[in-house]
Parts: C-alpha cells; sequence; structure tokens
C-alpha cells in the first residue's frame, strides 16, 4: 500500500502501463491496416472490421471466465501469464495464412486483455490512498493512450511499408518487453488473489447499479467505435486524404487519448457522477459535430484528436463507477466492465460495417455514433436519479418504521 503521505505514484503503476501500451497496440492497430488487411486476404473492409469485434467479443467472454480462474494466483504470476498469452496471439497473427486463422488469432490474443485490465485496475487502487484510486486507473490506461498515439501509428507505417504482418511481429515483441518490465518493477508478495465466490460475487454484481454502469459503458464506448474502426477508409474516401496520411493524423487521436484519460482521472477524482455525465455529453457532441467536419481536412484532424479526448475522459469514470457500485464484487466486476469497453467495441465495428455495407455509408457513421452515445447518456441520467432516489426512500421507510 502507497503511504498516503506520498504524492507521488508508485513505479509500478508505471509497469502496468508498459503491458497495458503492449495490449492496447494490438487492440487498435487494426484500424491502420484495414485497407492492407482486406486487400491481402481478399475480404472486403466489413469483413476486416470483424477482426475488431472477434477481439472485442473475446475480451469480453474470456474477462470473467480468466479473472475466476486466476482468482487464487499471485496477481503479479498472472499478470506476467496473460502477458504470455498476448504474445503467443500476436505471433499467431503474424503467421496467420487466411483471414479465418487471422481471426482465430485474434481472438486468442484477445483473452488477456479484459483480466489484465481488471487485476490491473485492483491492483493499482491498492498502491495509492483512497483519494488517488481514479488517477491510478488513469496512469495504467495511460499506457493504453500511448499505444494509441505511438503504438498504432507506428504499426499503420510498418504496415503500410512492410506489410501488415510485420506490424504483429513488431507488437509481440512489445509484448516481451512488457513481461521484463512488470516482471521487474510490479512487486511479489502482497497483491495475492483470493478465491472469488462465485455466487456471492454474482449476487453483488446483479446490483442494477452495477448493471446500469455496465450499460453506460457498452453504450459509450459504442459510439466511439462505430467511428474509429472505420477512421482509415473514412479519412480517405470521405475527407480525401491519401493512406500515408493516415498514420501522422491518428498521433492527433492519441494525444487526445491521454489528454482525455488524465482528465477523465481528475474529474472523477473530484465528482464521479459529474465526470460521468460531462464527458459522456462531450463525445455526444464531439460526434455530432464530426459529421459536419470531416468534409474539411483541417477540421477532419482537428476532430479526430477532439474524438480522442472525449471518448477516452470516458473510461476513468466509467471503471470508477463500477468498482464503487460492485461492493464486494471488485475484481470480477473490474474484468466484467473491461469486458463491457470491448463489447462496445464488438457492437461498434457491426454497427459501423452494417452502416457501410448496407446503409447509408461511411459518412454517416459519426451521427449514428451520436445517437448510440446519447442512450448510453439516458442511462447514465436514470443511474443518477435512480442514486438520488433510494436514500430518500430508505430513509422515508426507516422513518414510518420508527413511528
Amino acid at each position: 500500500m502507497a503511504n498516503p503521505a506520498s504524492r507521488s505514484m508508485p513505479l509500478a503503476l508505471y509497469a502496468l502501463a508498459a503491458g497495458a501500451f503492449g495490449i492496447g497496440t494490438t487492440e487498435f492497430v487494426i484500424m491502420g491496416l484495414l485497407i492492407q488487411v482486406a486487400a491481402d486476404l481478399q475480404v472486403g473492409i466489413a469483413a476486416a472490421g470483424l477482426l475488431i469485434s472477434g477481439y472485442a467479443l473475446g475480451v469480453f467472454v474470456g474477462a470473467p471466465v480468466l479473472t475466476i480462474a486466476t482468482s487464487r494466483l499471485p496477481r503479479k504470476a498472472v499478470l506476467l501469464g496473460l502477458m504470455a498469452i498476448f504474445t503467443l496471439g500476436n505471433l499467431c497473427c503474424a503467421i496467420a495464412p487466411n483471414y479465418a486463422v487471422l481471426l482465430l488469432a485474434r481472438v486468442i490474443t484477445s483473452l488477456a486483455h479484459g483480466t489484465f485490465f481488471g487485476v490491473g485496475s485492483v491492483v493499482a487502487t491498492r498502491l495509492v490512498p483512497a483519494d488517488r484510486r481514479a488517477s491510478a486507473i488513469s496512469v495504467m490506461f495511460t499506457g493504453l493512450t500511448i499505444a494509441t498515439l505511438l503504438g498504432v501509428p507506428a504499426g499503420a507505417w510498418l504496415g503500410l511499408h512492410f506489410g501488415w504482418r510485420s506490424t504483429f511481429w513488431a507488437v509481440a515483441a512489445l509484448g516481451v518487453g512488457a513481461m521484463l518490465v512488470i516482471a521487474g518493477l510490479v512487486p511479489t508478495g502482497h497483491e495475492h488473489g483470493e478465491r472469488i465466490a462465485v455466487r456471492a460475487e454474482l449476487r453483488a454484481l446483479g446490483n442494477l447499479s452495477v448493471l446500469l454502469g455496465l450499460l453506460m459503458t457498452v453504450l459509450g464506448f459504442a459510439g466511439v467505435f462505430t467511428v474509429f474502426t472505420y477512421i482509415q477508409p473514412i479519412l480517405t474516401e470521405v475527407t480525401g486524404f491519401a493512406q500515408g496520411a493516415v498514420s501522422p493524423i491518428l498521433l492527433m487521436f492519441g494525444g487526445g487519448l491521454i489528454a482525455g484519460n488524465l482528465l477523465g482521472g481528475k474529474l472523477a477524482d473530484r465528482d464521479l457522477t459529474r465526470a460521468l455525465l460531462l464527458t459522456l455529453t462531450a463525445l455526444i457532441v464531439v460526434l455530432g459535430v464530426m459529421t459536419f467536419a470531416l468534409h474539411s481536412k483541417v477540421l477532419a484532424v482537428l476532430f479526430v484528436g477532439l474524438l480522442g479526448v472525449a471518448g477516452f475522459a470516458t473510461v476513468p469514470p466509467l471503471q470508477l463507477w463500477v468498482l464503487h457500485k460492485a461492493e464486494g464484487a471488485k475484481s470480477l466486476a473490474s474484468s466484467l466492465n473491461i469486458g463491457a469497453f470491448n463489447l462496445g467495441n464488438a457492437l461498434g465495428a457491426w454497427l459501423g460495417g452494417v452502416v457501410v455495407a448496407h446503409g447509408p455509408g461511411l459518412a454517416a457513421l459519426t451521427w449514428v455514433a451520436a445517437l448510440l452515445t446519447i442512450v448510453g447518456l439516458l442511462v447514465a441520467l436514470w443511474a443518477r436519479q435512480r442514486d438520488i432516489a433510494l436514500p430518500r426512500l430508505s430513509a422515508r421507510l426507516c422513518a414510518d418504521h420508527e413511528a
């Protein structure tokens, strides 16, 4: 446990961020490779987009299963084992001979994702004082945002110049590096897992506030990924950029993610509910206005950055909401919420594919995403109203009973 008197973040948090960097790179890098993968494997853009959905669904299923299966193991050993799965999965992606094998390899890789972030979030909150827990989570997730700032553009550049397989070889190397950093910096001996009482945790997860939090996560990130999954063809076909311009533009998205993630953590530490409503509202505004901005190259670049800010400002409040509401089931709830982020990714990638293949096309993705996020904001408003109403109802019942 961190010394409450110390205001510096422990090095172990940055080791967790290193693992998050590797995982974030492999999750997001495919967005910058869709055109190359589709051409090489002779599939359509919508089918290539399902490589994101397959990964995300693997996270959603794998998160609770692996969290329960590894619950009694030392936390450091779990994190290292998950990074080993991650590395193996990326090696399989690099040598995949066809689309089906690549999709299966993406699913294998995804199994590490949810439990790593779920276990990592719990470890992170135990390394700092109570008033810095949201900031600790945001430090770990900074690895994810830096992956988008540096890893994804670098991966897109590699794919453009050396073939998309070279990107996955590079990401596998990142996995090895992350394992070494975690082995060296994450402490041992005080973060052992405890057996998860599955029935008790499932009862705790049945709390409506937890379920509403998971639903907010799904809908909010579905809005982000309805657009971001297809950002390469959007920028080339709608805005008119050359393929070589996509990697530098993705730097704007990554920079926005870092700023948004840190901002979301600070806002959530001050007022969790207000931060949740504010960040979801900002995301809706950005997506809505982006519909018009995409037809200007300058504005398109600006709004790619703003999408990063608004999208990832929601992460710390959404994660902390579920952790706060899931008393007695924090480890499983944390992993499930990471799964919910990825279920949102899968829903967004699938919905975007439908809009592209059977609907109004790439230019409509932003306003469709805004409508989806509006539903998430309505759920958040319902959850807030319920939290306000329940204590009043409880107080009234107690008063009636005493009378």
